[in-house]
């Protein structure tokens, strides 16, 4: 199978709720996730790889401006949170007047890879002869998740 891949960075501040460590604690990272697609079968019953007509999955710069655009506009330089921690958003939302972005799980690197995956990317590549088939997200350059 064919795929292609984009690379799209971003800073975000997070915590995770009941974390036994420093984690706990409300910080930051440079995110890197690595959006992979794959083309959808046009054909029922056979398995086939479909290239577009210039020979592409998708294009690179489609991956930057539909994925790369919700990531920046949802979670660059924002504070990703727990729904359970909205005392804390509200708070850091009056000081800094920023939006928070709330997850219904603690945001690690695997909530976040399976919630883009899942929820974000279906939504936003809908009726699309290719997938987002893997998110990979570096939460740091020695530790990442990916679906």
């Amino acid at each position: 199978m064919i795929t292609c891949t984009r690379r799209l960075e971003f800073d975000a501040a997070h915590r995770l709720i009941n974390h036994e460590s420093k984690c706990r604690m409300l910080h930051g990272h440079r995110y890197v996730v690595e959006a992979t697609f794959s083309s959808i079968a046009k054909t029922s019953g056979e398995e086939k790889q479909d290239l577009d007509e210039v020979g592409r999955v998708i294009d690179f710069g489609r991956i930057k401006e539909i994925l790369g655009s919700w990531i920046e506009d949802n979670f660059d330089h924002n504070t990703i949170l727990n729904r359970q921690d909205q005392d804390l958003g509200n708070k850091i939302a009056a000081i800094t007047g920023q939006k928070i972005y709330y997850l219904n799980c603690n945001p690690t690197a695997e909530n976040l890879a399976f919630y883009l995956q899942n929820e974000i990317c279906p939504q936003l590549f809908a009726n699309q002869p290719y997938k987002c088939s893997k998110i990979k997200i570096f939460e740091t350059p020695n530790c990442w998740a990916e679906t």
